[in-house]
């Protein structure tokens, strides 16, 4: 995928080399439930089976915050971060660009988009949702609304999952910025009520039909994402890659790397097939009216 920029860093924050985020634990609201309880997570990295080992799902209650967390701090110094000029040309120019896609998006529609910011963190950072932690994967905060991801995770995605290829990485963070929509335009809020008055299986069902909606979204940028000479940024071979890196993060697939019989009804974030049939929709009509995954 051909994505450039100019360099400015615009609401890009760079925490990486930092101290932060605490350590885990079971119990108050500050540890591990507490902190679950209001971060829309994806199933990017092992907070898959953490979710599933604790039983909860990570949706319930999202919007609200827990009121002890932190609003992102200034860019750490050069002499501090641990990135590398790659990633974070990388990281940087993913967030302008779906910036730029979404504004025009909402202008089209009459509306004012309110740009997310992406916070890159290593081992541990606070948010406005709580402490977040690497363990968890990238995970958007409505508290604060910020993508948060350690970029540590990228190598896992290739080494781990085996979803190689430069697409992967930015359908990991344009599936984040889904989230960001998804809080602007309501759905997040609706499905937190959902998910309260339904429970189980169907609360289940409920996030499954979030994440979907943000994998589409995700397919949307990616088909409306120009390069620096203002053609198409995506590359042949780029759809491919994308749903290997879809069909490696499903549900089932994770339940079966972790030596789990598959159970449907636990699903919260959608099938490989869901969701490489999600990124499919969203990437082949660059419209966002067909990612209609949401009953809520």
């Amino acid at each position: 995928m051909r994505i450039g920029g100019d360099g400015n860093d615009g609401d890009f924050i760079d925490r990486t080399g930092q101290s932060g985020g605490g350590g885990f634990s079971l119990g108050g609201g500050g540890g591990i439930l507490g902190m679950l309880i209001p971060l829309v997570l994806s199933r990017f990295g092992f907070v898959g089976l953490l979710i599933l080992a604790l039983g909860y799902c990570a949706l319930s209650g999202i919007g609200g915050g827990l009121g002890g967390g932190v609003a992102p701090t200034q860019q750490g110094s050069e002499a501090a971060s641990r990135l590398s000029p790659e990633q974070r040309n990388m990281l940087v120019n993913t967030l302008k660009n779906t910036d730029a896609v979404w504004t025009d998006i909402f202008r089209q529609s009459g509306a004012q988009y309110r740009q997310p910011k992406l916070v890159a963190y290593t081992g541990g950072t606070q948010t406005a949702c709580g402490a977040g932690q690497a363990v968890m994967g990238p995970f958007y905060c409505p508290g604060d609304q910020s993508v948060y991801i350690d970029p540590s995770f990228f190598e896992e995605l290739r080494t781990r999952f085996g979803a190689t290829g430069d697409f992967a990485p930015y359908y990991v963070l344009a599936h984040e910025v889904g989230h960001h929509i998804q809080n602007l335009e309501g759905t997040l809020d609706r499905a937190s009520r959902a998910q309260q008055a339904r429970g189980g299986a169907e609360a289940n069902a409920v996030q499954v039909g979030v994440e979907l909606q943000a994998d589409c979204y995700a397919g949307v940028w990616a088909n409306r994402a120009k390069a620096p000479d203002g053609t198409r940024a995506i590359d042949p071979g780029d759809l491919e890659e994308g749903l290997r890196a879809a069909s490696a993060i499903g549900d089932d697939a994770l339940q079966q790397q972790a030596g789990q019989a598959i159970r449907p009804e636990s699903f919260t974030h959608g099938s490989s097939q869901q969701r490489m049939e999600a990124l499919r929709r969203g990437l082949t009509s660059g419209d966002p009216a067909q990612c209609n995954y949401n009953r809520v």
